[in-house]
């Protein structure tokens, strides 16, 4: 008997009555509460930068940390459910998550484009008489310096997603723990330099001009799916500690490890354009 029929139709088409291999998921409040927390936390960022006021940013991130803390805990007992996610879903589940690293890339595209247009053209800067990229006054960091380690940091952390991938395949479950580990101790280092970073910038975001606001619009976002990558590999690695992956049925871990790889991807680009050639002069110390 074909595996799509026999996957325990009682369970999947339980809300339609019919047997059929698509997950009917049920009703959840997590939609809802996370576009409301999504609203009330971009609304506490413009009023905590215009006014100081930080109540609805902090109402708005415990909303939107409580819908993620949720909604994943839903999504994990959905998949140790057996019969839930057929084969079929598990296509669909590729599919959308294919779609999604998409979007990001579209997302990190806007950054680029902002970046090159005043690159290949700073008669566009304002306020300048003679046109120059960066513009007068702006001291860049020196690309061989902290980003060039953190270049580093983030190509042998692809390497041990890569490995921990591998382990799982071979049902090596030491392999898998030992290697995902790793990837997230340099995920943590990876955002500690950048903080260390900012902290030394030669320029603001506040007030700084456009070279500035590209800047760390750019690697902030980045820097913001490093942290989200590594939490996701954090999870990853205690449901392997659980014994929640098997060789053949892991599709959480590689949607991780896919998300890791694009933000691997996303460092090359902005370390290679915007550090290297799109920087000028390194400050001089």
């Amino acid at each position: 008997m074909d595996t799509i029929t026999a996957s325990h139709p009682s369970t999947i088409g339980a809300s339609s009555g019919m047997k059929q291999p698509y997950h009917l998921v049920n009703p959840s409040p997590w939609p809802i509460v996370g576009a409301f927390g999504g609203g009330l936390l971009l609304t506490g960022v413009v009023l905590a930068a215009h006014y100081g006021n930080y109540i609805a940013l902090g109402l708005g991130a415990a909303m939107v940390l409580l819908t993620v803390t949720m909604w994943w805990r839903d999504v994990l007992t959905e998949s140790s459910t057996p019969g839930l996610h057929s084969p079929v879903v598990r296509l669909g589940l590729r599919y959308g998550m294919t779609l999604f690293i998409a979007s990001e890339v579209m997302f990190f595209v806007g950054f680029f484009w902002a970046f090159f247009h005043f690159w290949l053209y700073p008669e566009h800067v304002l306020g300048t008489s003679t046109p120059m990229w960066p513009p007068a006054g702006i001291h860049t960091f020196d690309a061989f310096r902290i980003p060039l380690l953190n270049t580093m940091i983030l190509l042998l952390s692809g390497c041990t997603v890569t490995w921990a991938h591998h382990s799982l395949i071979e049902n090596n479950r030491r392999g898998l723990i030992m290697a995902l580990g790793i990837s997230i101790l340099l995920g943590l280092s990876f955002s500690c330099l950048q903080a260390v970073e900012y902290s030394e910038a030669p320029f603001h975001f506040a007030g700084g001009g456009i070279y500035p606001s590209v800047f760390f619009l750019a690697t902030g976002f980045h820097g913001f799916h490093v942290i989200v990558g590594t939490t996701f590999l954090g999870i990853c690695w205690l449901r392997a500690k659980a014994g929640g992956f098997t060789p053949t049925q892991h599709f959480g871990f590689e949607a991780a490890a896919w998300y890791w790889h694009f933000v691997d991807v996303v460092w090359l680009f902005l370390f290679f354009f915007v550090y290297v050639l799109g920087a000028g002069v390194p400050a001089v110390e």
